[in-house]
């Protein structure tokens, strides 16, 4: 059973992505192309350049998320940095590129020069990651063939045009990890580096610029579940799973294996429907068939 997998952005909710792709291995479905924005950018990438999800959940779980967000000296305007994303992405992936991977994979990013969406799918794979992971005025821009590349999400939260183009003709599987549009809406947390005294994070968490960007990014967040909802509607997976993830911010500090078991939870309550889409399949394959012999 061949599938194609599009895995949608949400920060640390993203890490409910490894339990969907569990689950779906589990059961035997091929996943024979996954195309990631933001997050799932991350992971997909992870994923096509052959991890497992059990070796994608032990990576992640190791990581010290209070550590990612430093700022590195050429970084651009931004309010954090992505130097500990760097080492862990050097660490992991080294110099893979898209053309090592081993199934098509493809990320995508928003040029802000131009307005556009641009698809990621050759060169260094590093560099890929960063640009969709680049959340607008959280992290900085990347600047790549001369364009200014942030986050996806900004034009396609969950790339299922791009999933089905890596693999014309296969069932699309969509993972969002937006809440819908009606749901209560999320604050946006903001991670303090472990040496600031714990005093002082409270009085900078209170003060009014911290509170500002709470509620801007809370704005944001809204704008994108009906972003998302809308391209889902108009790009029609043939599946959409939804963790339960919805009161996470986009970048709290997670349990990955809690993430993780929130996807498998998802992937398995659908089961059902994915297996029928593939009952049916076969189903209309055998009555094409008659229908050609009789002829």
């Amino acid at each position: 059973m061949d599938i194609s997998i599009a895995l949608g952005g949400g920060g640390s909710r993203g890490n409910a992505h490894i339990g969907v792709l569990r689950v779906l291995e589990q059961e035997g479905f091929y996943i024979r192309a996954a195309a990631g924005t933001s997050f799932g950018g991350l992971v997909a990438a992870f994923y096509a350049s052959g991890h497992s999800p059990d070796e994608i959940e032990e990576i992640f779980s190791r990581v010290d998320q209070n550590r990612l967000y430093g700022r590195a000296p050429d970084d651009g305007p931004s309010m954090l940095g992505t130097a500990g994303i760097q080492k862990f992405l050097d660490s992991h992936l080294k110099d893979r590129a898209f053309d090592s991977l081993r199934i098509p994979c493809a990320l995508t990013a928003v040029d802000l020069q131009h307005g556009c969406e641009i698809i990621l799918k050759s060169g260094p794979l590093k560099e890929a990651i960063l640009a969709t992971m680049a959340v607008p005025g959280v992290f900085p821009p990347r600047k790549q063939d001369g364009y200014d590349l942030v986050d996806g999400g900004v034009l396609d939260p969950v790339p299922v045009s791009l999933a089905r183009a890596l693999a014309p003709g296969m069932p699309v599987v969509a993972v969002a990890l937006t809440p819908l549009p009606e749901a209560a809406s999320q604050l946006f947390n903001v991670p303090i580096p472990q040496m600031i005294p714990s005093a002082l994070i409270d009085r900078i968490s209170h003060m009014r610029p911290a509170q500002a960007l709470g509620i801007f990014m809370q704005s944001i967040e809204v704008g994108n579940r009906m972003l998302s909802e809308l391209r889902l509607q108009v790009d029609k997976p043939e599946i959409i799973l939804r963790p339960d993830v919805g009161q996470v911010a986009l970048l709290d500090e997670v349990d990955v294996h809690e993430m993780a078991r929130r996807g498998e939870e998802a992937a398995r309550q659908a089961l059902p429907e994915i297996k029928e889409l593939f009952t049916l399949s076969a189903r209309l394959g055998r009555t094409l068939r008659l229908l050609n012999a009789r002829k």
